[in-house]
Parts: structure tokens; sequence; C-alpha cells
């Protein structure tokens, strides 16, 4: 939990050592130390993450916060704050700011970015590690900067439904190429996301998956047989019409199976599928669970059979990670940055998102050969801990800190 900080206010000037000298370890007797704000959507109750950049910021911050010599400090927005104010989670220093933007876009490029940029100055970190839309309030600043795209909210908005997609497409499109051109380092998250960025940025990508949280590791299974599940919300873009459709179809086959979906909805397309359930006589055996927290999520990965994802546009989805490490096989899209996850046989079946045919005959094969799942299952788990384990994640990017800081000195 987060608790009121009861060490004094850090002082953030008259430091004696410059960052380089922390970071080179010729400071405070020889011990490194490096000081980052970590500026990004921070959730006030970090054990019940919201959304991938939350859940994504939490167990990064606290990867990080398990290394020697790093001073963690949160910089996030707080839409019902009125000041800013300070708190500790753990030995982490959390910076909420009032949200000043009457929309998003505007607040980024904006009242946000000057206030964030006021502030940052004030609190003089090494380095500064934006996420998503953050990276836009931290363009410009004379601090060494790291930026981690999560998605690109243009393509993202073009496929999301919701009135003149392209229009609002475009505007997004025009601030984010800026954005991401101005950013001296650059976090890519998957393959994909280094392909969006040719020609767009000029500093350096570095390739990090997102973490996720240990306790995803350690899950126990308790499968229980024909069950599979889809944590994601219910638009356009993760597509939950048509995994329905495909579940439709797998019934029809004559396999017993359960299909539980988390996550909140559209209200237009939520009515859609609650429709298609309704037609196609599905209630018996789907379960619309809503917004579910995170340790219910966690407790349907642990008795998943199967964990199905079919989205139109994704860069890294965490759920799939997560999947992967509770060793539970994953059927998704073939497109976007799923392929760079699941590797087509070995870990899971890549899919043609549009073809409930060839989703549902994934379905099935997994469901009905329980040697298959297991191997798969298996499979994704090492390949979880090599690349999503938040111990990994936290060193890697560590180390991209220490890069921007010194090539920062030598400009």
């Amino acid at each position: 939990m987060l608790r009121p900080c009861s060490d004094p206010p850090l002082e953030v000037s008259g430091l004696e050592d410059t960052a380089a000298e922390r970071v080179s370890g010729k400071a405070a007797g020889g011990a490194q130390h490096l000081r980052v704000a970590v500026v990004t959507d921070f959730p006030r109750h970090p054990d019940d993450p919201c959304g991938g950049v939350q859940a994504v910021s939490v167990h990064l911050v606290r990867g990080l916060s398990h290394l020697e010599g790093m001073e963690i400090h949160v910089v996030t927005e707080d839409p019902e704050g009125s000041a800013p104010q300070e708190s500790c989670w753990g030995n982490v220093h959390v910076h909420r700011l009032p949200r000043l933007g009457k929309t998003t876009l505007r607040n980024a490029i904006g009242p946000g970015r000057r206030q964030m940029g006021r502030y940052l100055e004030a609190l003089a970190p090494d380095v500064v590690h934006a996420h998503d839309v953050y990276g836009l309030m931290v363009q410009g600043l004379r601090i060494p900067r790291v930026f981690t795209i999560h998605g690109q909210i243009y393509r993202d908005t073009r496929v999301s439904g919701g009135r003149f997609p392209r229009i609002r497409s475009w505007l997004w499109k025009q601030v984010e190429l800026r954005g991401w051109a101005d950013q001296p380092h650059v976090i890519s998250i998957s393959p994909y996301v280094r392909e969006q960025l040719a020609g767009i940025v000029s500093g350096t990508i570095h390739n990090i998956d997102n973490p996720i949280g240990e306790s995803c590791f350690h899950l126990p299974r308790r499968e229980e047989p024909g069950r599979i599940f889809c944590a994601a919300a219910i638009n356009p873009r993760k597509n939950t019409f048509r995994l329905v459709q495909a579940f439709s179809r797998l019934l029809r086959t004559g396999v017993n199976a359960q299909l539980r979906l988390s996550g909140g909805g559209d209200k237009d397309y939520l009515e859609r599928v609650r429709h298609l359930i309704q037609e196609d006589g599905l209630a018996p055996h789907v379960t619309l669970l809503g917004r579910a927290a995170y340790a219910a999520i966690q407790e349907e990965m642990a008795r998943a059979a199967v964990f199905a994802l079919v989205s139109l546009e994704e860069n890294s989805p965490m759920a799939i990670e997560e999947a992967m490490a509770a060793g539970v096989p994953v059927v998704t899209s073939n497109r976007c940055g799923m392929p760079y996850m699941v590797r087509e046989g070995e870990s899971g079946f890549l899919v043609d998102p549009d073809d409930p045919e060839e989703i549902a005959d994934r379905l099935r094969q997994l469901l009905t050969d329980d040697e298959l799942r297991r191997s798969l299952g298996a499979k994704g788990r090492a390949i979880a801990l090599d690349r999503f384990h938040p111990a990994q994640v936290a060193a890697r990017t560590r180390d991209v800190y220490v890069r921007a800081v010194q090539s920062f000195q030598r400009r």
C-alpha cells in the first residue's frame, strides 16, 4: 500500500557529485547510485493495476527498487488531485500531480507538459524514464531521457470505434510521431514496435520486453477441462465478437468448453456480443466477468486450459506474457506484435483474427490433446522466464539508464 513518506522532503540541489560520477561509481565511496524518475500512469493501489501501462509500471518499478544503488521516484498525474502530493510505496517515492487538461491530448502537449517539466526540473533526477503518453510531457527536457512506447495511440484510435476515428487518429499521429522523434533513447517492447519506428526515431532503440509480476510464475495450476480464458477489454480492437463466434463453432464440433471473458466493455460493442451469445444459445457456456481485480484474473489464469486473444492491433499484450508465465498455451492473432511473442506450434498457435473457423479449430486441437497442451504450456513458461521476469527486465532497463546518462554527459 501507499503511505505518507516518513522521510523529510528530498534535497535535490547542492549535490557535489554529478550524475556521471554516480553512474560510474566514483562517488559515495565507489558505490553506484542512480536517481530515476519514472514518469507514467501509476495506480493508487499498486496491487490492483488497471490496464497494461499501469501493470508494466508497477512491475518495473518494483524490480528496479530491488536493485542496489537505485533511488526510484514515480511521477504521475491524478485526475482527482488539486495539488502535488508525495507518498511512499516501500522505498519508492510516488509523486502525484493534478491533471490539468480536459482531454488526454491537450493535457499532454499543453498544461500537463508545462507542469511536468517544472516538477522534474525541481526533482533533478539523473534520468527520466517516461511511458506511453507521458513521453509527450517530457519532450525537450535537458535531462537524460528514456522513453517506452506501449502502443501507437493513432493506430488504436483507428480501430477502436468512437466518433470521427480517422480524424482523431490523424491528429494523434502528428503529435506522436513528433514526440517519438524527439526521444534520445527509446525502449522497444517488441520487434513490431521497432518496425514502426524506422525512419522516425533518430535516437538509440533498445529491445526490452515488458515485465510481468513475479507471482505469475508461481501460480498453482488448477486447470479445468475445456476452460478458455480471455482477459481484454470488450471492444472492436480486441475483436471479442469474433472470438465468441469461434467459440460457438467450437461447441458445434461437440467439444464441451467454457469461455470466460474478463474486461470492461464498449457499451454498443458489448451489446453486440451479448446479442450473439443469446442468439447462438451460448449463455450456459460463456461468462462475462466484467472488469476483474488483478487477483481474480490470476485465479482465472490458474484454472484456464487455454488462453485466447485475437486482437486486431496489439504491440505486446501483458495478458499473453502472463499466460505464458503460468504455463497456459496461447491462441492469438498472427499479426502485429503477437507473432514475436508466441512461437507457432511451440508455445501456442497463431491464427487469422478474422477467421472464426481457424480460431475454433486451434482451440479444439488444444482442448482435446492433453500432451500438446502441456508441451506448449511448458515451452511458453521457459520463454517467459527469460524474457518477461521483472528481475531480468529491471536489470536490462538499468543498463539503458546508464547509457542514457553517459551519452548525455558526452554531448
